[in-house]
């Protein structure tokens, strides 16, 4: 899976769980493409003090996947589902489509 969108989906599934200005520097900088530079001179840090605070960031999110696995079982119903999804298209079965759909819409 692609880098960007792992990072993303662990920052919804943890990212309440960091501090205040980790969550906005993490969402400027990784999340909405800011420079390093931007964020650095907006919170009067040095770009030093924004790389360190990503890197603790991305250690923080690895640590809570790696001890709740919230996203690698998302990824795993959602695929799941998919699975679903697709067996019951080969059956014709309108029911288990609109399910199948509604829990991905959910998820």
């Amino acid at each position: 899976m692609e880098e960007f969108v792992l990072s993303t989906l662990k920052f919804d599934f943890y990212g309440e769980l960091l501090t205040v200005r980790q969550r906005q520097v993490y969402q400027n900088v990784v999340l909405d493409d800011y420079s390093v530079s931007e964020v650095a001179e907006e919170l009067g840090v040095s770009r030093q003090c924004v790389f360190d605070m990503i890197k603790r960031c991305n250690k923080a999110l690895d640590q809570y996947e790696n001890k709740l696995h919230l996203v690698h079982r998302f990824l795993e119903i959602r695929k799941q589902v998919k699975e679903i999804e697709k067996i019951a298209s080969e059956y014709d079965d309108k029911k288990i489509i609109h399910i199948a759909k509604k829990i991905l819409e959910e998820l």
